[in-house]
Formats: structure tokens, C-alpha cells, sequence
């Protein structure tokens, strides 16, 4: 990695990051009386029904879609699964997950697949790749993320939770705004419509979606009580070192050479935990502490492992 490199992912990416993250855990001890759950609730909820799908709306309009972008959501999906994977060998075939009751698994088993691929991944992507690099996050979560969240991560969180729900995974995955947002942006792209007002305006409509993200990311730490436990460790070591090993192998292992989805690809699999598994751990009823833990923990690691991968990517294209 160039120094130059180097100095714009300290100053444009991780110290922004780090900021957001920080003004929300700092909120709720300056503002005395406000109700973190609430505040997060309503930030959700405005997020996910109107900023997040003007922004996937310009993300899908303005795309360069090819084959070669299929590499990226193809090498994550897999790596996703393969942390998951990894965790349910640790907690169901080793002396690690005996005696953990079913909520504590299901939060493990969560918070060790999947990542914060559009939230953390947007800013670092755009530093490393430039303006390219906008697309990549919007199609790891659109096609592999946001895919496996709805189906295999609910069916997780449905299973090893204490809840009343009667999920239906579909359903609830075409309910969700940004998918209707990313759909109606390819769309535009594929017909060649001439909507470049519009598709400016929603990407600045957009553009407030990944500083409260990071900001609701901020509340939900539980910073009194970020103390290492096994269980941490365990999902830390899936999620930040095996999880974007796996999918280097499968990089190099493709046909001809590393190209930049794959390795925009290796990345988001090494991106922290998503914020969304705390939004399924309060809905079904897993053990919301350790989710938070494990988020923490990830994202504070996450500041230094992920230039470390990117090191690694950087040692590979040389």
C-alpha cells in the first residue's frame, strides 16, 4: 500500500468513521433522557424507508453492470456461508458452544457471517477504488448480503430465538424499500432512460443514509461493557481473519487475474459486523448483549484489520 493511499484512508475514511461512531456513543450521555432504543428505532425506520432507497436508487442507475461485476456478490455469498458454517462446526461439534443457550447461539452464529458491507464498505471502497468503487457495495448487498440476511439469517434468528413471530421470508424481503429502490435504479440503467436530474437528486437525498448508520452503529456499542469472552473471540476470528481468507483463496483460485470486483470482494468479507443483526436480535428475541459485543468488538478491531487486507490485496496486484 502507497503511503498516499495509506494517508487517505486515515483521513477520508477511518478518522469519519471513527467519529460517527464515537458521536453515537457519546449521544446519550450528553443528551440526559434520551431513549437510545427509541432514537435507533426512529433512525431505522427513516433510513430504511427513504433515504436508503434513494441512494440504492442512484447506486443502481449509474452502475457499469457487466459479467465481471458478478465475481463480487458470487465470492462474498460464499464467504458469508462459510463463516456461518464455521461458526455452527465450533458451537454444535466443539466443547466452545456447550451450555450456550439456543439465543446466544443464534446471536454467534449471526454476528460471525454477516458484515457491514454497505455502511462500512461504501466509504473504504470509494477511497480505495474511487468513484468505480460506489458500486460494489450496493451490489454485495443487494445480491448476496441483503439476500442470505432475509432468508438464512431470519430462519437462524427464528430458530434459535424466544419470540412469537411467523416470519415469511419472501414477503418480508420484497417488503423492504431499498430492494424496490436498487430495482427501479438498474431498470433505468438497463433502458438508457435519460433521468440524470432525477438520479442526482436521489443520490443527494440519499447522501444522509451511511453518517446516521454509522451514528445508530455508535448507540448500539455497548461501551461499559466491552470486556473479551470466548464467544468473541471465536465470532472476531471468523468474521475479520477466516471469513476474507476464504474468499482470497477463491479469488486466485478464478480464472485469470485478480480483478478489482474480487478484490473489492475480499474486502467486504472482512468488513465488521452489520448493524442489522442487532435489528433481528431484539425482533426474535437472541441475546441482544452478545450481539453487541461482538459488534463492538469487530468494528473497533475492524479500524486495523482492514487496512491489513488491504496491505495483503495491495502485495498481490504488485
Amino acid at each position: 500500500m502507497s503511503p498516499e493511499l495509506a494517508q487517505q484512508l486515515l483521513l477520508k475514511t477511518l478518522l469519519p468513521l471513527s467519529l460517527l461512531i464515537a458521536a453515537g456513543g457519546i449521544w446519550p450521555r450528553w443528551q440526559s433522557g434520551v431513549s437510545i432504543i427509541g432514537l435507533r428505532g426512529e433512525i431505522n425506520r427513516l433510513v430504511l424507508n427513504f433515504f436508503a432507497p434513494m441512494l440504492f436508487f442512484a447506486a443502481g442507475a449509474t452502475a457499469t453492470v457487466d459479467l465481471n461485476l458478478l465475481k463480487l456478490p458470487l465470492i462474498l455469498g460464499a464467504a458469508t456461508l462459510f463463516g456461518l458454517g464455521l461458526a455452527a462446526l465450533a458451537l454444535f461439534a466443539t466443547p466452545l458452544g456447550r451450555g450456550l443457550p439456543d439465543p446466544a447461539r443464534g446471536a454467534l452464529l449471526l454476528t460471525s457471517g454477516f458484515g457491514n458491507v454497505l455502511f462500512f464498505g461504501y466509504p473504504f471502497l470509494t477511497t480505495v477504488f474511487g468513484d468505480a468503487g460506489a458500486r460494489y457495495p450496493f451490489f454485495a448487498d443487494m445480491l448476496a448480503t441483503t439476500p442470505l440476511v432475509w432468508s438464512l439469517g431470519v430462519w437462524i434468528a427464528f430458530r434459535y430465538g424466544n419470540h412469537s413471530e411467523h416470519a415469511s421470508f419472501l414477503s418480508m424481503w420484497l417488503r423492504l424499500p431499498p430492494v424496490w429502490g436498487f430495482a427501479a435504479g438498474i431498470a433505468v440503467n438497463l433502458t438508457g432512460a435519460g433521468l440524470d436530474p432525477l438520479v442526482e437528486a436521489a443520490r443527494w437525498a440519499g447522501s444522509p443514509t451511511i453518517p446516521l448508520m454509522l451514528f445508530v452503529l455508535g448507540l448500539t456499542i455497548p461501551w461499559h461493557d466491552l470486556r473479551p469472552q470466548k464467544t468473541v473471540m471465536l465470532a472476531l476470528a471468523i468474521k475479520l481473519a477466516l471469513m476474507p481468507l476464504f474468499a482470497l483463496g477463491l479469488a486466485l483460485a478464478w480464472p485469470g487475474p485478480l480483478s478489482e470486483p474480487a478484490e473489492a470482494a475480499i474486502l467486504e468479507a472482512a468488513m465488521p459486523t452489520m448493524v442489522m443483526v442487532i435489528a433481528l436480535a431484539d425482533r426474535f428475541g437472541l441475546d441482544v448483549r452478545l450481539a453487541g459485543l461482538i459488534m463492538g468488538w469487530s468494528t473497533l478491531a475492524g479500524l486495523f484489520t482492514l487496512p491489513f487486507w488491504l496491505w495483503v490485496l495491495k502485495g498481490f496486484a504488485t
